[in-house]
């Protein structure tokens, strides 16, 4: 696991209050057919469909997934089941991190090291994009509101913590929270935001990297600092959303202590694995592939 310097990257938004309070990370509804493309297959010979469709097999095909449903269009549609059964597990990170049970009420409650982190991370600037990054790091909707089935857990390590999110969105409606959380590295390099006391949040975006996995995925990594009981206090987050069909994982992490990109990297690659297991039907294993 390795920590960043002391730049330091964070939990944020609920996995700080989502981690970082920078945190978050989502939905699909009826998905439409991602890769499923409108030409050739659809030249069938209808008697052959209708042979087909009067089968044992097809009637036997047409029992719904108790991981996931399928719409008319064949594409799976998440299921409330089904995003649990996506969520990760302790088994899927590194080291000695511990699956909590209040990772929903994170946003409104979380304390690391005696600091306030939904009281630390509520601030107000001008700019709006910027000002619904530091929103959305608290209420969980990074990617905007589910339009179908949502999950979400946390883990917490000494001062870090990390939130998973799991849910099924709107297609047009991800692609372009995914676009615009692109634009953020350059719309909100550094700015800042002042709270209702007066006091000053120098915050700074970077674009941060994430594993080649799903269809589609931004990183970033935000790191806030001020003071908290007069105190200098530093959070860093580094906030991962990788986009599977209409479904999406959204993972939040960090802390006083920085960040732990390693951590980050297993929870986005099992997370995606596992997701893709449930959309196929199939059960995640307990014990992720690249773990012994």
């Amino acid at each position: 696991m390795h920590r960043r310097p002391p730049s330091r990257p964070s939990r944020p938004a609920r996995v700080l209050a989502s981690a970082l309070a920078v945190g978050a990370l989502l939905t699909c509804a009826a998905c439409s057919g991602e890769g499923h493309g409108g030409g050739g297959g659809r030249d069938v010979d209808r008697s052959n469909a209708s042979d087909v469709a009067a089968s044992p097999l097809a009637a036997e095909s047409k029992i719904a997934s108790p991981r996931t449903e399928r719409s008319a269009s064949a594409a799976p549609v998440l299921t409330p089941a089904g995003a649990k059964t996506a969520l990760i597990t302790e088994a899927d990170l590194e080291d000695n991190w511990t699956q909590v049970k209040d990772a929903a009420g994170w946003g409104d409650k979380l304390v690391v090291d005696k600091v306030d982190v939904a009281d630390f991370l509520t601030a107000r600037t001008n700019a709006a994009d910027c000002q619904k990054l530091l929103d959305a790091l608290y209420d969980d909707t990074l990617l905007g509101k589910p339009s179908g089935a949502s999950a979400l857990t946390g883990f917490e390590q000494s001062d870090s913590r990390l939130l998973y999110q799991v849910a099924a969105y709107d297609r047009a409606k991800l692609g372009a929270s995914l676009n615009w959380l692109k634009t953020l590295p350059v719309k909100c390099d550094q700015f800042t935001a002042t709270d209702s006391k007066g006091g000053h949040r120098t915050v700074q975006v970077i674009e941060d990297s994430v594993p080649s996995v799903g269809d589609a995925r931004q990183g970033l990594q935000v790191t806030v600092t001020g003071t908290s009981g007069s105190e200098p206090t530093t959070l860093t987050a580094q906030l991962a959303v990788v986009r599977v069909g209409t479904d999406a994982i959204t993972v939040t992490s960090g802390g006083l202590d920085g960040t732990e990109s390693d951590t980050t990297k297993a929870a986005v690659q099992n997370g995606t694995t596992r997701l893709k297991d449930v959309q196929a039907g199939r059960t995640p294993p307990a014990q992720p592939g690249n773990l012994d």
